[in-house]
């Protein structure tokens, strides 16, 4: 990653930077908050004390929000300091069902419907006085709705419109399940973030006997929805990647979506090399053991699963087995949605922390400045294994 002296910061910024947490990410929110407090008091910049740059330094850019609710389950946003003229990034976890409110005398988890709607609410409570918004929303709410196969709703492309007509300019997500999702706002700014570079790290800093090439390891699509993220990590790795096709029987049925009959492999033989299987979420993680079950019965050696979101609907029991079973050596995810005290405990777990990445984007738009660097990340990701071959 880039040091804060290489990147660009003789820009003027585009507002005093203001970082809103919403609860369902407060522990990131401050990761992130904390690799800004601690850049700009090192950043020697020489107008810094001009007034285009007010504010430019401070103990914190965190903003006081809240969002309290009612004995009823209504609510209402709060933000308890002065945003006027601030150039806003609002951070999301749509998908922290830790959260719990009151409702009638009931305890409620927070479904990904209540996240966005407390999103909303704090955008309201903006008021318009703010000089820009930026959504900071890494698990792309209702993104695996994306397309209408018969006559349904479309909610990933209608919450994007709702978005941008409250006023927000950007939308940052990670590893958007389509990106094409984005053509629903085309006039404003949509960027999906690829969190391979990190993925690369935590996984060769664990397993330091890793030496990729084509005769040793090869990266795996679980389905051909995931082609894309597995030809950039095969090629930016130098071995050969294979696919799972996923055949569905679509006359069924069953809670909501076609069961899969068989993972149908295409690409080279996979014995005796390492496997990454790398997708864009883990959800019960049915899919995913089977893929790594049926490469072991294809001869593969050791199996890394790679997946930006570790949602693990159905506990981690599953998983456990699977481990002991040999079907799988370790499982990377990051940070970007809750997870449970247990999964951090695992000893088949690898936790990517994407705080200093964000931190990275949030500092740079701040500027008004090119983030296409930090987008792709080949640079960073050519000398890191450089550095680790030698």
């Amino acid at each position: 990653m880039q040091t804060t002296k290489e990147r660009c910061i003789e820009t003027i910024p585009v507002g005093p930077l203001g970082l809103i947490a919403l609860d369902s990410h407060k522990e990131l929110g401050k990761k992130v908050n904390d690799y800004l407090v601690s850049w700009r008091q090192e950043r020697n910049h020489e107008h810094k004390n001009s007034l285009s740059f007010q504010g430019y330094e401070r103990d914190s850019y965190l903003i006081n929000a809240e969002v309290p609710r009612f004995g009823s389950g209504e609510a209402k946003g709060v933000i308890r300091q002065s945003v006027r003229g601030a150039d806003l990034y609002l951070l999301v976890d749509v998908c922290n069902y830790s959260m719990t409110y009151n409702l009638c005398g009931y305890t409620n988890h927070m479904s990904p419907d209540d996240h966005f709607q407390d999103l909303k609410r704090i955008i309201a409570a903006v008021g318009g006085k703010a000089r820009r918004i930026n959504v900071i929303m890494p698990f792309l709410y209702e993104s695996r709705q994306h397309k209408r196969t018969g006559r349904e709703s479309l909610d990933c492309a209608l919450a994007l419109n709702e978005l941008v007509r409250m006023g927000v300019d950007n939308i940052i997500t990670f590893d958007a399940h389509d990106p094409r999702v984005q053509n629903a706002i085309p006039l404003k700014g949509f960027e999906t973030v690829q969190p391979v570079y990190q993925f690369i790290k935590g996984l060769f800093r664990a397993v330091p006997d890793l030496h990729p090439n084509k005769d040793t390891m090869m990266v795996i699509s679980p389905d051909e929805g995931g082609m894309g993220r597995a030809i950039y990590m095969a090629n930016v790795l130098g071995t050969d990647m294979g696919m799972f096709y996923k055949r569905r029987d679509y006359a069924t049925i069953i809670n909501g979506t076609n069961p899969i009959v068989a993972h149908e492999f295409l690409g080279s033989d996979v014995k005796g090399k390492d496997m990454i299987v790398i997708d864009d979420m883990i959800s019960s993680g049915g899919s995913v053991l089977e893929v790594a079950a049926e490469l072991k019965k294809r001869k593969a050696n050791r199996v890394f699963i790679c997946s930006t979101f570790g949602l693990f609907t159905n506990g981690m029991e599953k998983f456990d087995k699977a481990y002991e079973a040999g079907l799988f050596d370790f499982i990377l995810t990051t940070n970007l949605v809750y997870q449970t005290p247990e999964l951090l405990q695992k000893p088949y777990y690898i936790n990517c922390d994407l705080s200093k990445y964000i931190a990275y984007i949030i500092d740079t738009l701040n500027h008004d400045a090119s983030i296409s660097s930090l987008l792709n990340p080949l640079d960073r990701i050519n000398k890191f294994l450089k550095e680790h071959n030698s």
